[in-house]
């Protein structure tokens, strides 16, 4: 049984004339007439009672009729559940997200709900290269990245130059300064993903302890944030890097973060998209971005 049959057959009940349902349905008569004949070949029953003047249901088209009208209204139901679903789909910003973007974020969607209060924003997190193929492959609607400058078939628009704090025990003596020279952690293991893990942030730090004029000491690598910061506030002096935007938002009561004196390692950050027109939820991101840069 096929719906056209159904909805055939609901049609020529309604109308109990086959003309006028196949205008009804802006198709000829014969095929109105063919389908109806095929449905009642599967049942293996009569559903009408046709002479050359009149048509008239039968006793199994009048039990069949509810039925057929329950089957269009569940497939009007489910087309109708789709087409919202995908309204839904296309009015929602699909956006991947970036470890310690901090407040940035915070800004960015709070500027784009006041831009744009009925725009739904998806947020979506997984390593970078997944974000980039997502975003390639039209998955995502943007993505963002920090130290990537090149990626193949996307464009990768510059937005920010996120600054890095140093993490210290709050009883280490270098807590007194307002901001602490990197030759100053010299001799303290650093706590940091491995360079397979986070190579943007690697390079950046383990490149500015070099311009200081020192090999950085590696401690464990950096883990998580509850048992990297319990590790650095309890154990042995050691230090760790945040972001300055993540680390105003960090809970770690014995932990104090410190700005790092001139020149700072920073990360830049990156809104990975698709080198097509911007669409409008797009724009609308774009525009948040340009309001969340004071987030520093």
């Amino acid at each position: 049984m096929e719906l056209r049959q159904v909805r055939y057959f609901v049609s020529v009940a309604e109308e109990l004339h086959f003309g006028r349902a196949a205008e009804r349905l802006h198709i000829v008569q014969p095929t109105v007439s063919q389908q109806i004949r095929r449905l009642e070949r599967e049942f293996g029953l009569e559903l009408f009672d046709r002479t050359t003047r009149t048509v008239a249901l039968t006793a199994a088209g009048r039990a069949f009729l509810p039925h057929a009208r329950a089957i269009l209204e569940a497939e009007r139901a489910a087309a109708e559940s789709m087409s919202v679903l995908r309204t839904d789909r296309e009015s929602a910003l699909r956006l991947g997200t970036a470890v310690g973007l901090g407040t940035r974020l915070d800004a960015v969607l709070a500027a784009l709900a006041e831009r744009n209060p009925r725009l739904m924003v998806e947020l979506i997190s997984a390593p970078s290269a997944t974000r980039l193929r997502q975003v390639r492959d039209g998955e995502l609607d943007a993505a963002f990245l920090r130290g990537v400058a090149h990626s193949p078939g996307l464009e990768l628009l510059p937005l920010w130059r996120d600054v890095l704090v140093a993490a210290l025990p709050a009883r280490h003596p270098l807590t007194a300064q307002r901001e602490v020279a990197l030759a100053d952690l010299a001799e303290m293991p650093l706590r940091i993903a491995s360079r397979e893990a986070n190579p943007h942030l690697f390079d950046a730090v383990v490149g500015a302890c070099r311009a200081a004029g020192f090999e950085p000491v590696m401690g464990p690598s950096f883990t998580t944030d509850q048992d990297t910061l319990a590790a650095i506030a309890s154990g042995r002096p050691s230090w760790a890097v945040y972001y300055a935007v993540q680390a105003r938002i960090q809970p770690a009561p014995r932990i104090a973060f410190r700005p790092f004196t001139e020149p700072a390692p920073a990360v830049r950050t990156f809104l990975a998209v698709r080198p097509d027109p911007p669409s409008r939820r797009l724009t609308a991101l774009l525009d948040a971005c340009g309001d969340g840069d004071g987030a520093d």
